[in-house]
């Protein structure tokens, strides 16, 4: 059997795309790659890349938008976190998100991994988005 290498995308369940997509692309840098909308379900899903084609999430807006904020303590998604390889260039991540108005919480030690290194953040949505150092190697 072959073996699973990374994972290909992420898809999170978003309440508007318009209004997620530019978030995603101006504090993130994803890029938008392609774009559909089904008239039958209702369902419109937009494919972003990162710069570097390391990563893809998928943001997904479905008809019914009647549902509670995202609460990271039901079960599913708890929280997303992106890699930086540098505890330099998490601080630069705090910058930027200073930057663009996201609230955030400054890089402090993981209760998860000794050494490692965590900003935390939400999306327009709500979803917990963290960005992470693993410990200096």
């Amino acid at each position: 059997m072959s073996t699973l290498t990374s994972v290909h995308h992420l898809a999170l369940t978003v309440t508007d795309v318009d209004r997620s997509v530019p978030w995603y692309e101006r504090v993130l840098e994803l890029k938008e790659v392609a774009r559909r909308e089904d008239p039958e379900s209702g369902i419109r899903k937009v494919f972003m890349r990162a710069q570097a084609d390391s990563f893809s999430v998928i943001l997904v807006q479905h008809p019914d938008t009647e549902r509670g904020g995202f609460d990271e303590r039901r079960t599913g998604l708890d929280h997303v976190a992106f890699k930086v390889e540098t505890y330099f260039e998490l601080k630069e991540w705090e910058q930027r998100l200073a930057d663009y108005g996201v609230t955030y919480s400054p890089a402090k030690a993981s209760r998860t991994l000794p050494g490692s290194a965590v900003v935390v953040f939400r999306d327009p949505d709500g979803i917990q988005l963290e960005v992470w150092a693993d410990p200096a190697s």
